[in-house]
């Protein structure tokens, strides 16, 4: 059993995927090419959004997103503590300083209660400005935006979506992608639209970010690609990897059907045994991973491998806790949700190709 089986998903898109990179093969316009735009346009209309502009990788999209929204040394950024270290990366990466929140302990994403409590503190310390907040769709899941934007705009505060892990999630019918003034994603192999490398998007309505975004991609060009107006950056996504994804976009809707399915049925058969994930009325998830909890993880591993079942830990290591940051004084103990998490969260096998869990 495979944990994410894309050698399956290629074997059941293989005639379409080929047809595809056979096209640029014969066009050979490997860079930017007409795919790349096709693929845009698909995006905007799958997410509900005026603008999908590609770029390299999930964490470029992000970093795209911290340029865009002038975040700077000074700034203060809020974002889970219990995600994956590019979301906070990128925050440090533009010389600004993370603010750590903890998790809901039922949904996995960020706290909106402790969330403004991390905001009004700082707003007190006095010693950072707040400048931005990044969500984390995590396991599919879309974080609570309708109490997120709330807080946001309470505090003056830009919102920023990382939908990297819950692309085709959705609240009340309004796809992950579109929350906030500006959304993230990426195309890595394992999440839920993945291409065959690396590749990632940007999404935003406003119409200046959408311009800023295609400049500051491609070295911050400006009418064309030797005038220079500002410093950006070499972040496009290759032609091929747009034509794989122009596939696996068409077939992603059945994909995330039977991925409901698969969970519903790990639901039906675990929930009396461990902690499962829940999904709020109105939600739905993607999910890119199926997490469980259980305080004897180990041991329950150890037991899943004996039957040839692979499992993962997504994350046995809270960003507080990450060497990079423990220049930024948190404690143990700050972030007890998260950290209570990190010690006991394990994912099963997911995608839309499970036998016997997708029927």
């Amino acid at each position: 059993m495979q944990f994410i089986d894309l050698q399956a998903q290629y074997q059941h898109l293989k005639t379409r995927i080929d047809k595809r990179i056979q096209t640029v093969l014969d066009h050979g316009n490997y860079i930017m090419g007409p795919e790349v735009q096709e693929l845009e346009e698909k995006l905007a209309e799958y997410v509900g959004v005026k603008h999908a502009i590609t770029c390299a990788n999930g964490t470029d999209a992000l970093t795209l997103a911290m340029m865009v929204l002038d975040v700077k040394a000074g700034d203060a950024v809020f974002c889970p503590t219990f995600t994956f270290f590019a979301t906070a990366e990128v925050i440090s990466f533009a010389n600004a300083t993370p603010v750590f929140v903890d998790s809901d302990e039922n949904t996995f994403n960020i706290c909106p209660i402790d969330l403004e409590k991390r905001i009004q503190k700082t707003i007190a310390e006095g010693k950072l400005v707040p400048k931005a907040i990044i969500a984390v769709d995590l396991f599919g899941l879309t974080a609570s935006y309708p109490e997120i934007e709330k807080i946001s705009n309470k505090y003056g505060l830009k919102l920023i979506e990382d939908a990297a892990q819950g692309f085709g999630g959705s609240i009340n019918g309004k796809k992950a992608g579109s929350f906030g003034d500006i959304a993230t994603t990426s195309f890595f192999p394992a999440k839920p639209l993945g291409c065959y490398g690396d590749g990632g998007a940007v999404f935003t309505n406003n119409d200046e970010y959408a311009e800023l975004l295609k400049s500051y991609r491609v070295h911050g060009k400006g009418q064309d690609k030797y005038d220079n107006v500002r410093i950006g950056m070499n972040s496009r996504l290759d032609t091929i990897q747009a034509a794989i994804l122009l596939e696996k976009l068409a077939e992603f809707p059945t994909e995330l059907i039977n991925r409901n399915k698969a969970a519903a049925n790990y639901e039906r058969e675990l929930a009396t045994t461990y902690k499962t994930p829940k999904v709020p009325e109105g939600y739905l998830s993607s999910w890119a991973q199926y997490t469980l909890v259980d305080e004897n993880r180990d041991e329950v591993m150890a037991s899943y491998k004996a039957q040839g079942i692979p499992t993962v830990v997504y994350y046995g290591k809270c960003m507080h806790q990450q060497t990079a940051f423990h220049g930024l004084g948190y404690q143990k103990g700050d972030f007890p949700v998260a950290e209570k998490l990190a010690k006991e969260v394990f994912s099963l096998p997911m995608h839309g190709y499970l036998q016997g869990l997708t029927d």
